[in-house]
């Protein structure tokens, strides 16, 4: 993903308009993993934030949601990128490390299918016939097994490895249990690996975040996910919005209330929500209301400000 679109989008907010005043001398890390889907936008508020606090280091890491979850509940990072909500057992991990932390939501997202854009047979595809292609044990080797009209091609498939919260997201919307999938495909955490391994075999499929996808679509090829005898939809900042992509999911910031206290992750946290629609409209997500946002700002400072302070 490139974020020098992004970044040199947010040159032009400053302390003025995003209603804080810049103090220069704020230092600190600020430590965030997790969500590849995320990351985008994660790197391009780092990116800037620290244009505005020089003595600040926010370092994002790319461990994907699951990953991230793991080093959160562990209080090892400040802040969890994720493309899911987070799970009970992670929750009561969190709980037993005395890891108490806020959600926030930051934009919206679709899970792209994609395709080569040399293959011109397949013009949708039921989440049905998803399920068929990467559920355990599936029989479905070449586009042929999908669709008796289609070419007796091998399917060549790539998606997010089992640390990913698009996987989790996938398998549990596709399969209608998170987690069960066929494990002989291409996989990476890493989504421009998927990209490049779509885009370069005219057989193959995969499945990753909408920003993606945007980023890519000259070599790539989105296709029209269709569910319950409904027309097909394509992904889109539209059919997000409104919901009437089947794959449509939320993107979130977990924050550790404790991490929180201290004036440099309390300052970012801000940093990137105020900024939320900027970002998500730059990197090629769906932005959520304004007024979420500044909903989710009086959230998060009331979260910090019922924490109690670290002694």
């Amino acid at each position: 993903m490139n974020v020098s679109k992004i970044i040199a989008g947010l040159m032009a907010v400053s302390a003025a308009t995003t209603g804080w005043a810049v103090d220069k001398s704020l230092k600190g890390e600020v430590k965030l993993d997790g969500s590849s889907t995320v990351f985008p936008i994660a790197e391009a508020a780092a990116e800037e934030f620290q244009k505005e606090y020089p003595n600040v280091r926010v370092t994002v890491g790319l461990s994907g949601t699951g990953g991230g979850f793991k080093k959160f509940v562990a209080g090892e990072i400040d802040i969890s990128n994720a493309s899911r909500k987070i799970k009970d057992e992670e929750s009561k991990k969190a709980e037993g490390n005395k890891v108490a932390f806020v959600e926030l939501p930051l934009a919206n997202d679709g899970i792209s299918v994609v395709v080569n854009p040399q293959n011109k047979f397949v013009t949708s595809l039921t989440l049905e016939q998803l399920k068929a292609i990467w559920e355990p044990g599936s029989k479905v080797k070449t586009w042929k097994d999908v669709d008796p009209s289609w070419p007796a091609d091998a399917i060549k498939l790539y998606g997010p490895g089992s640390d990913s919260g698009t996987f989790d997201f996938f398998t549990e919307h596709v399969m209608g249990t998170a987690r069960l999938s066929r494990n002989d495909y291409n996989a990476s955490e890493d989504d421009n690996v998927l990209v490049t391994g779509v885009s370069r075999d005219k057989s193959a499929m995969g499945y990753f975040g909408f920003a993606y996808f945007v980023e890519n679509q000259k070599t790539l090829r989105a296709v029209p996910i269709s569910h319950k005898g409904q027309p097909p939809v394509l992904p889109s900042v539209e059919s997000i919005e409104k919901g009437t992509y089947s794959l449509a999911r939320p993107l979130l910031l977990y924050v550790n209330l404790k991490s929180a206290q201290r004036p440099e992750v309390k300052a970012f946290v801000e940093f990137i929500v105020k900024n939320g629609a900027k970002l998500s409209k730059e990197v090629g997500y769906v932005p959520l209301k304004e007024a979420v946002y500044t909903e989710t700002v009086k959230k998060f400072q009331g979260a910090v400000g019922s924490a109690k302070p670290s002694h």
